[in-house]
Formats: C-alpha cells, sequence, structure tokens
C-alpha cells in the first residue's frame, strides 16, 4: 500500500484499498478536480495519458500524490493540510474541496518521498 492512502485512511476510517479505489473511480468518471479543470485536463497538463494513469493508480504499489489528494477533498468534503518538509522546511499546502462545503480538516506530513498522518 502506499503511504498517501495509508494516512487518508488514518483519518476517513476506510481501508486504504478502498479509498484509493473510490479516487480512481472519481479520475474515471472525469469528474473536476479543481475548479474548471477535468480529470482529462489536469492529466493532459501533465503529459499522462488518462486511461494509463487510472489503471497504474489502482496498482497498490503506485504513490499518490497532489492528484489524488485534490480528489480526496472532493469525494470526502475535507481540507487537508500538508506539511512540507522537503524544500521550505515547513510550508503548509492547504488542498480544499471545489464546492467549498469542508466537513472536516486533517493535517499530513510530507518529507518528498512519504506521507504521514500528523495524529493530535
Amino acid at each position: 500500500m502506499s503511504c498517501l492512502f495509508n494516512s487518508l485512511s488514518y483519518f476517513i476510517n476506510e481501508d486504504s484499498y478502498k479509498i484509493r479505489q473510490s479516487i480512481c473511480d472519481y479520475l474515471q468518471e472525469n469528474k473536476p478536480i479543481i475548479d474548471g479543470l477535468e480529470t482529462r485536463d489536469v492529466l493532459t497538463i501533465e503529459s499522462i495519458n488518462t486511461d494509463t494513469y487510472i489503471t497504474n493508480m489502482r496498482q497498490t504499489s503506485t504513490w499518490g500524490g497532489a492528484i489524488e489528494i485534490q480528489c480526496a477533498c472532493n469525494i470526502w468534503n475535507l481540507q487537508i493540510n500538508v506539511s512540507n518538509y522537503r524544500d521550505t522546511g515547513n510550508r503548509i499546502i492547504e488542498f480544499v474541496p471545489i464546492n467549498g462545503n469542508i466537513t472536516n480538516t486533517i493535517n499530513i506530513y510530507w518529507n518528498g518521498g512519504h506521507y504521514e498522518p500528523i495524529r493530535k
């Protein structure tokens, strides 16, 4: 399993595999990821074939990142704050659902290669 999905699982109280599949289903349906851009738009900007990306992301060995974090925000109405310790020492990257309806805020840590939930 990927550390991102394990971190999300800590807060969402779902199995990390189920979370991964829900996010991939969201991507498969070509729903908007960020305001004004659907899945295919975002993945095209990243120069990635949409079907290949989703197929790979469904595999438990594939790492998740910003696209999957934004999808999680949109699906579960979460604000996800990512503490980025990679380049800046401690910068917070804030992800919010595109519908603006935040029901919970969660915090995760990222060091450039690994995500961990920030437990209270």
